[in-house]
């Protein structure tokens, strides 16, 4: 069943579901679980990645430059991992009992244990690190440089770089695709999606998008054969078939869409933005749906999902004057 929003968020218009003081989801299948107070000032967060065998959360708090550890089972931050300048994104590698972080202050990739929580190493990150993908038989992470128009490659057993990859263009987001085993990202200036072979570091394509502007947020939905593409220039969501490298439809989002999830057991994509609106979509075999636009929380641009729970985290730098994680859930 789709769920179609009946007016536009904060018209105050009938069916307004108020999850939270500034939440009007709308006729978004959501409600309000939670507010978690979060440590640390209010400023910018930026990526966050979960683990859920250890039920750990990891998310990026750019402002602080640090990385606050979330327990999902507990609904409490258990760690804050500092010393990561300006962090942008994070990537847990549960296989490695490891997390990577993108320090943007410095130009590093850093890597912690996950079991210590504790930083075992940095490597140099390019000119302006931002979002992560693993390519996991390769043991190689590629790396985002988004202004430095290229991808940095990480040796992950080693903790070092091995390869820049020239894109020529403005980098957005970064995706593995485990049917193909390629490295997928984003060239916002070129309006492309760049796929990069993780054997031999090579482009082996590029697939134009005539409709994008500001391609930056990317998901890869294996089973179906798609990439979602945010495009936080034109507030839309692209849909690629991957068989033939074609966008196949497109949608309207809320303004400026940055962070995509997805729960594969309710077939459900959500596109966070950074005017706070989250589009929601129903994914089946071959198609994309659009369920609706709600208003979630001031600047909710960031979104995780816990697959078993169907819980999602929007990690909100200012609700009060202070940062909160607000948690929803289906209903």
């Amino acid at each position: 069943m789709l769920f179609v929003i009946a007016a536009a968020a904060g018209s105050g218009a009938g069916c307004i579901a108020r999850g939270a003081d500034d939440a009007i989801t709308g006729n978004l299948p959501l409600k309000h679980v939670e507010d978690v107070p979060l440590p640390g000032r209010a400023s910018r967060f930026d990526y966050e990645s979960y683990d859920a065998g250890r039920h750990l959360l990891f998310i990026a708090h750019l402002g602080d430059s640090e990385v606050v550890v979330f327990d999902t089972l507990a609904s409490r931050v258990v760690a804050r991992i500092t010393g990561i300048s300006s962090v942008h994104g994070v990537l847990v590698v549960p296989d490695l009992s490891r997390v990577y972080a993108s320090a943007t202050g410095t130009n590093e990739i850093v890597a912690i244990d996950e079991r210590t929580l504790q930083i075992i190493a940095r490597a140099p990150g390019g000119i302006y690190p931002d979002g992560m993908a693993n390519a996991p038989d390769a043991r190689r992470l590629y790396v985002s440089d988004e202004t430095g128009e290229t991808e940095t490659v990480i040796d992950v057993a080693g903790n070092r770089r091995i390869a820049t990859i020239p894109l020529d263009g403005e980098v957005g987001n970064s995706q593995y695709d485990p049917v193909s085993r390629h490295i997928f990202v984003n060239v916002q200036t070129r309006r492309q999606l760049v796929e990069i072979d993780p054997v031999t570091n090579a482009i082996v394509s590029r697939a134009d998008l005539p409709d994008a502007k500001g391609n930056h947020g990317l998901l890869i939905i294996p089973d179906s054969r798609l990439a979602l593409i945010g495009c936080d220039g034109n507030d839309r969501l692209l849909v690629l078939d991957m068989h033939t490298m074609n966008v196949v439809s497109a949608f309207d989002t809320g303004g400026e869409p940055d962070v995509l999830a997805f729960d594969p057991a309710l077939h459900t994509v959500f596109v966070a933005g950074e005017a706070g609106v989250v589009s929601m979509f129903s994914v089946d075999a071959s198609r994309v749906s659009k369920i609706g636009d709600g208003h979630v929380g001031p600047n909710a641009h960031v979104v995780g999902v816990d697959v078993e729970t169907h819980r999602s985290y929007f990690p909100l730098k200012d609700v009060g004057g202070h940062p909160v994680l607000r948690i929803m859930a289906p209903r």
